[in-house]
């Protein structure tokens, strides 16, 4: 009985696999905790509730996630001074706002530029440097910007409430501010 070669594609996806786990590879989240003591410490993907948390995006330096490692957008269209949502009907159904109980959770933020409003609705949302803010629900993966430049108007948010752009040139090092 004559055998058959082997691939080598098994053993490479393999070879892959052992490298990711033996390195510490987390694919399900591209960014790094801003607030944790060394700047680098991986953020976990589990919901631990309503929060807010100050992140390094790979492709985006500095940005705002929820909870759950979502990212938080703010939109162009709303004020911010005087703080005003004007996301609302299927626009928040799509868009949903951030609950202010986020607020009481935060981790690399300014507390001075976190608050909350009461949108038309009578409900109350979080607000950061008077923007309102808000879960894009088309992220599907935490970390992921799937809404970043959406109708030129949705934007993830900084922790000190500026819109972010995207990096002109990721691979550069000064890219982000290092």
């Amino acid at each position: 009985m004559q055998r058959k070669p082997r691939s080598a594609i098994p053993i490479a996806v393999a070879g892959l696999a052992v490298f990711a786990v033996t390195t510490g590879c987390d694919v399900s989240s591209p960014y790094s905790s801003a607030a944790g003591p060394s700047g680098m410490a991986t953020m976990g993907t589990s919901d631990i509730g309503p929060a807010l948390t100050a992140v390094r995006a790979f492709d985006l330096g500095q940005i705002v996630v929820d909870g759950g490692g979502f990212t938080i957008y703010r939109y162009d269209r709303d004020s911010a001074n005087p703080p005003k949502s004007t996301c609302t009907g299927a626009c928040a159904q799509q868009w949903k706002p951030v609950p202010a109980v986020a607020t009481e959770h935060l981790t690399g933020l300014d507390q001075s530029l976190v608050g909350t409003l009461t949108r038309d609705d009578g409900t109350d949302q979080a607000t950061l440097g008077g923007w309102p803010l808000y879960r894009y629900t088309k992220d599907e993966m935490p970390g992921e910007t799937a809404g970043q430049g959406m109708a030129g108007a949705w934007f993830p948010i900084t922790p000190r409430g500026e819109k972010v752009l995207k990096a002109t040139d990721p691979g550069r090092s000064d890219a982000f501010g290092l």
